[in-house]
């Protein structure tokens, strides 16, 4: 592996995660919901669940779910029932909120939790690393599942960096609407609506 070709792969890595799709989605939900700390956190929770997704394909786990259709169904309900939770826990958390006045109803670790969970929930993150990564392993350098390693650990550092400036900016406009009880109640059924529709949307998602 070479520098060319980490070069190539940061560069993949970064339009990749730029790219509008469920995690820049939830990550702006909570930045618009919750604020920037919340937001920042959440997309770091989120980050994290790739080193997962990374060891799963460097011991070739995640090949279990391209080969085994129950494994995949059984993931993908599970994320998607663990959406449609977290899109109950908005209304909820919120009316919460109204009550006490107290944006510190959720702690930095539910936070980093849930965006972890989101993550790992989701087979479909697995079955794209188990296809990106070999793309740049090199045959002639040190081991397969010590390189793809390393892969993942560029991609998840980018990926921290960028979901946290997306997490910063709209939680920059979240700051404000915390402000605005009034205005705040709509962009939390805003932010339960939006992890409603991805649960449904992994739930119908094919492999």
């Amino acid at each position: 592996m070479n520098g060319l070709t980490l070069l190539y792969f940061l560069g993949a890595s970064v339009l990749l995660t730029l790219a509008p799709g469920p995690d820049n989605t939830f990550v702006v939900a909570q930045g618009l919901s919750r604020g920037r700390r919340a937001a920042i956190i959440t997309a770091v929770g989120m980050c994290s669940g790739v080193s997962i997704h990374t060891t799963a394909a460097a011991l070739g786990i995640s090949a279990l779910l391209y080969s085994s259709a129950y494994a995949f169904l059984i993931l993908k309900y599970a994320g998607a029932a663990y959406l449609l939770f977290l899109a109950y826990k908005a209304i909820k958390e919120h009316t919460i909120f109204l009550q006490q006045q107290d944006n510190g109803v959720v702690s930095g670790y539910m936070l980093f939790r849930r965006g972890f969970i989101m993550n790992v929930l989701n087979p479909k993150v697995g079955l794209f690393f188990l296809a990106f990564l070999p793309q740049f392993i090199s045959p002639d350098g040190f081991k397969v599942p010590v390189q793809m390693l390393l892969l993942g650990l560029i991609f998840m550092v980018q990926a921290v960096i960028i979901f946290s400036a997306i997490g910063y900016l709209s939680g920059s406009v979240g700051n404000i609407i915390l402000t605005k009880p009034g205005v705040s109640k709509y962009f939390a059924w805003l932010t339960a609506g939006i992890f409603a529709s991805l649960g449904l949307r992994l739930a119908f998602a094919q492999r």
